[in-house]
């Protein structure tokens, strides 16, 4: 009897665990919202911004180019907030569906090299924009706001 209730009990309060899971997002062929969040060491924001702009955008750019991504945004906040909490830049990419977002890209070693042809210096300045990262985390999101009546 003592396991019957257990049973019980448990698939009653496993059920809200199980439906506060983030939604799925839209059909296979709709696009796919990406945030990919940096906190970077104090002082050196500046010194990471100018390497990610260097050596990470053209390729999301080039990304755009061949169709994967739709669109990348590029913010900021503009307080502070508590240091747990805290994330210094956002990098919100909309890929043409999810397929595309998780994913790796085939032709990414070819862009790679097409668009930094001296490696060996590509490769220092992304192991140095590496090095000044703190963390870096990324949250698929989904627009949840009621369409307009």
């Amino acid at each position: 009897m003592r396991n019957v209730l257990f049973t019980l009990l448990l698939s009653v309060l496993a059920r809200p665990l199980l439906a506060q899971g983030a939604p799925p997002q839209g059909a296979p062929d709709q696009p796919y919202v990406m945030e990919y969040y940096y906190k970077v060491q104090w002082g050196r924001q500046q010194e990471f911004l100018n390497l990610f702009l260097k050596n990470h955008y053209p390729l999301l750019m080039k990304e755009a180019e061949s169709g994967r991504i739709l669109s990348v945004k590029i913010e900021q906040p503009a307080n502070h907030t508590t240091e747990d909490g805290r994330w210094d830049y956002r990098v919100t990419i909309r890929f043409k569906n999810s397929t595309l977002a998780t994913t790796a890209n085939p032709d990414e070693e070819r862009f790679i090299k097409q668009l930094w042809p001296d490696q060996k210096t590509y490769e220092r300045e992304e192991q140095r924009r590496f090095e000044i990262l703190l963390g870096h985390w990324d949250l698929p999101v989904t627009d949840i706001t009621p369409a307009k009546k």
